[in-house]
């Protein structure tokens, strides 16, 4: 996670890589560059909270050894479980989270598409817990870059050419391999 201050628009800016999410109560940008990973950004507008993650792959099945929080985050099950509660600890309620879903882009003609896989387990995890979806930018072949601002809940999506796409590749390559090699770890409460 990178803290900055964006000097166009004179506002702290967290940029959030995959296996990370953040939450704030504050006039902050989130941002993120996805490809073939989804970031859901979830927020509540009574209670004036909101936030941003970044997953890798869907779901983790081997949640029986010993974990460590950051590293179970790379996985969407983690991911969506501890933004949720952490915005709920924050005073927001269930019933009033808004979902916005971005990325699930195939950048990776060689490889399985990745991306239906995070897409189909997002929207199934949306639906099976109950909340909604107020926008979306999921799918096709583009990788994208995400701005969120968690409290007025407005998001900017700028699609990146096909130039990124190989420096977007190598990194999530990079994230893979180092994901299969490492074992996950932490406690999540699943509700």
């Amino acid at each position: 996670m990178q803290i900055s201050v964006d000097p166009a628009e004179g506002i702290t800016t967290i940029k959030i890589l995959p296996g990370e999410f953040y939450v704030s109560q504050k006039n902050e940008r989130i941002e993120t560059i996805l490809g073939s990973c989804i970031s859901a950004c979830v927020r509540d507008p009574v209670a004036g909270v909101g936030g941003m993650n970044h997953f890798m792959l869907p779901v983790n099945k081997n949640t029986r050894d010993a974990q460590e929080l950051s590293d179970a985050n790379r996985y969407g099950n983690f991911a969506m479980e501890n933004l949720v509660n952490t915005l709920l600890s924050k005073g927001a309620k269930r019933e009033r989270l808004e979902f916005k879903l971005f990325g699930g882009g195939r950048i990776m003609s060689s490889m399985t598409n990745i991306g239906w896989y995070n897409i189909g387990f997002a929207f199934d995890y949306i639906y099976t817990e109950g909340f909604k979806i107020v926008s979306q930018d999921i799918g096709d072949i583009y990788p994208r870059k995400v701005l969120y601002y968690p409290l007025s809940g407005r998001v900017r999506v700028r699609r990146l050419n096909a130039m990124h796409n190989e420096s977007l590749v190598e990194q999530e390559n990079t994230y893979i391999n180092k994901i299969e090699s490492k074992p996950v770890g932490g406690d999540v409460e699943l509700f």
